[in-house]
Order: structure tokens, then C-alpha cells, then sequence
């Protein structure tokens, strides 16, 4: 067996949100402490480069591109844990999935595409069991405050209530955060994707499209298509762009977990916008935003113009003062079969995608490390709340910015 030289490598360090990931690394654990890292990369120049900016000289750097399937399981062969920030991983993320799945290697990313997480579902989750490898999607803003968020308010309505909520509906507060080139890139594939192959539409506009089978009917689950009048929240919503994944790993978790909040959980996502007439004329505002927008990247010349004129390429994002000023605010709320609720909220004091996120993805990442032995878990496709749960909520509200707090 080779030698673990390392508990975590960086993939794609050099990369927009790589590089915010490897300075929280370095400010939050450093390379001489408890967790052993280092920087994976295509280019040896911008590794380079990286190192010297971080101020580490003794930094790890490794090369490999994410095609060569030889130089992926090279790195694979001396680390516990890779974390890659290479998107959009619909185009460029499975040859290493692929390795740390062949090597039993634990793995987490950043990735928000259900079509891409469901193909590697089909494709290597029977071969992770076997190998030992720990796969989890979604370690960013994409989906842990969502999963966890859900995870935290049932545990608290065992304990206050005695029973699960059976429903649930997570309203966003507030955001304010910048988009990177990066996730532009995804989320345009994954439109473009989805605009040629109506099956795949289908199959992405399913709620329990990343859920194993089940024996019998799942709930019809609701949805925020427009701007309407949520009774939980009193307040008028408006559907949210990350809603698409979110609920798919929400309903994921609570498959893994083996349903103990019922057969009949139902999970909803939308923007908050307020009450009265002025919450009514910013929902449907939002929503024809967000229409127009989807509507324009279906359209291969609209979505040319975006690229071309209006959204970030790949490589830029918000700026380090407006990843500092950046938070969210997520309020979940719950409702008991017998009528009964409860009320939680999270919330993140950075850019949600970028400086929270690099956050979520570094502790998810040392989590795996260091808190998980392999016969913790078994190896396969998990989610982090069915994985990690509260030993990761632990380290976001320690070390990582989150908070998760009762209301009521």
C-alpha cells in the first residue's frame, strides 16, 4: 500500500474559488499542524505562483491535469481526501472522480449539477461500496446550509417537539454575494444540457431525481414556480435559483438516513420578498428576472451574447472586500403532522459562493480527514448530513463562519 503523504489535496488549486480555498487552509490549519495538505494543479507556473502568494514555501505542489487518468492516481495513491474546485465537473470532473472511486480515496467538491451527479451515480456508486471511497457532492453553499440546515431543525423538533417536522420550507432572508466565472460556466452547461435532451429536462425538474428506488409512491413535492404567498413564512416568495439542487440533496439525506422524518417529508426552497403589496410587485419582479434569464441561456445566440457581454468569464468573481462583505441569511420552518412548529435559521458572515463557500468545502474537506474512520461509514455516494451531520455542524459554527440557531 503507498504511503498517505497527505490528508487532503487541493484539485484545481489554482482556480478562482481553489485559490480562496488554499488561503482559508493556510490561515485556518497552516501545513505543519494537524492537517497535512497540498496543492494539485495542471500548471506547475501557476503553482508556483500560488505558493509564493500564500507565503508557504514548504507548500506540497503537485501536477496533473484533469484528463490524465495516470497523473489522478498518482495523487490519489498518497492522499485521504481530495477536494476539487474543477468545473464545470459536467466537462471535466470525472476522470478524478473516477480515480479516487477506483483507489477507494474519499472525495468531496463544489458541484451543483444534478444531471452530472446523477450520471456518476449510474456510473461508479457500486464500484465506490466496494473500493471504500467516500464520494460527497455539494460541499459548498450548493448544498450545506440547505442539507444541514434541514438536519439540524429536525434534531431539535425530536428534541422540543418529540416528533420530525413533515414539512418543511426554507426561506431565503437575505444574500449578498458576487457570481464567478466558474459557476456562470456550469450553470450555462447545465441549461444547454438540459435545452437539447428533453428526457434529461424531465429527469432535472425531478425531486427525487438523486434518490435511490423506493418501494412505492413518494409524495408529490411542491414548488415555487412563480411569485406566491407562502402561509409558513406570511410573506410573499419567489422561486430561487439553487432550489434545483438543494432539494434534490435535502430529499438525497433523508433517503441515506432511511426516512425518519416519514414517507411523506416535503421540502420547498424560494426567495423571501416581503409582505403586502411591495413583497407581491418584488416577487414578481424576481421571478420574471430569472425566467428571462433561463430563457436566454436556452437560446444558443442569447446565451453567446451573456457569455460574451454581460457575465464573468472564467477565472474572475467578486473581489476580497466583497467577499468580506457578503453573508446569507436562511430561515427554515418546520411543521409537525399534528400542527406543531418550529422555527431555525442559518446563516454565514461571507460571500455565500466564494468566501463562505471555500469555508464549508475546507472543513467538509478536513472532516473526511480526520473526524470520519472508514468504518464510520461505508464507502458510496453520500450527502454531507447523511455523512458528516453534526460532527460537521460542529466545525462550521467552530471554525467556518455558520451558525445554526432556534427561533422559536
Amino acid at each position: 500500500m503507498s504511503e498517505l503523504r497527505y490528508d487532503l489535496v487541493v484539485f484545481g488549486a489554482t482556480s478562482f474559488v481553489g485559490k480562496i480555498l488554499c488561503r482559508y487552509l493556510r490561515d485556518e490549519f497552516g501545513t505543519a499542524g494537524g492537517l497535512r495538505w497540498a496543492a494539485a494543479a495542471r500548471s506547475k507556473t501557476k503553482l508556483e505562483t500560488l505558493r509564493a502568494e500564500l507565503g508557504i514555501a514548504d507548500l506540497p505542489l503537485l501536477v496533473a491535469d484533469a484528463a490524465d487518468s495516470a497523473a489522478l492516481h498518482e495523487i490519489c495513491a498518497h492522499t485521504r481526501v481530495i477536494a476539487s474546485t474543477v468545473g464545470p465537473y459536467a466537462l471535466y470532473g470525472e476522470p478524478l472522480l473516477q480515480a479516487c472511486v477506483e483507489s477507494g480515496t474519499d472525495y468531496c467538491d463544489l458541484t451543483g449539477e444534478v444531471q452530472w451527479i446523477r450520471r456518476m451515480l449510474d456510473a461508479y456508486e457500486d464500484q465506490a461500496r466496494d473500493s471504500g471511497a467516500r464520494i460527497v457532492h455539494c460541499c459548498g453553499f450548493d448544498s450545506i446550509p440547505s442539507d444541514l440546515g434541514v438536519l439540524f431543525l429536525q434534531r431539535q423538533a425530536m428534541k422540543r417537539l418529540g416528533a420530525p417536522c413533515s414539512e418543511v420550507h426554507m426561506g431565503v432572508r437575505a444574500l449578498r454575494g458576487g457570481v464567478s466565472g466558474g459557476t456562470v460556466a456550469s450553470l450555462l452547461n447545465a441549461i444547454r444540457e438540459a435545452a437539447a435532451d428533453p428526457g434529461l429536462r424531465r429527469q432535472m425538474g425531478n425531486p427525487y431525481a438523486l434518490c435511490p428506488p423506493a418501494k412505492g409512491d413518494r409524495p408529490r413535492q411542491p414548488s415555487v414556480r412563480g411569485p406566491q404567498y407562502d402561509q409558513a413564512f406570511e410573506a410573499w416568495v419567489t422561486p430561487f435559483v439553487m432550489e434545483k439542487i438543494n432539494s434534490r440533496i435535502v430529499h438525497r439525506s433523508h433517503a441515506l438516513l432511511g426516512e425518519p422524518w416519514g414517507r411523506d417529508f416535503t421540502y420547498t426552497e424560494a426567495v423571501l420578498t416581503g409582505r403586502g403589496l411591495g413583497g407581491r410587485l418584488r416577487a414578481t419582479g424576481q421571478a420574471l428576472g430569472l425566467a428571462g434569464f433561463g430563457l436566454a441561456a436556452a437560446l444558443p445566440p442569447t446565451r453567446w451574447l451573456l457569455q460574451r457581454y454581460v457575465l464573468p468569464a472564467p477565472g474572475e468573481g467578486p473581489t476580497p472586500a466583497q467577499q468580506e462583505s457578503g453573508f446569507f441569511d436562511l430561515r427554515f420552518h418546520g411543521r409537525t403532522r399534528d400542527g406543531r412548529a418550529l422555527r431555525i435559521k442559518v446563516t454565514g458572515d461571507r460571500d455565500p459562493g466564494y468566501g463562505s463557500t471555500a469555508k464549508m468545502l475546507g472543513q467538509a474537506a478536513a472532516c473526511l480527514a480526520q473526524d470520519l474512520e472508514q468504518t464510520t461509514r461505508a464507502g458510496g455516494f453520500w450527502t454531507p448530513a447523511s455523512l458528516m451531520g453534526q460532527r460537521l455542524i460542529d466545525r462550521l459554527q467552530a471554525r467556518a463562519g455558520l451558525n445554526f440557531v432556534v427561533l422559536d
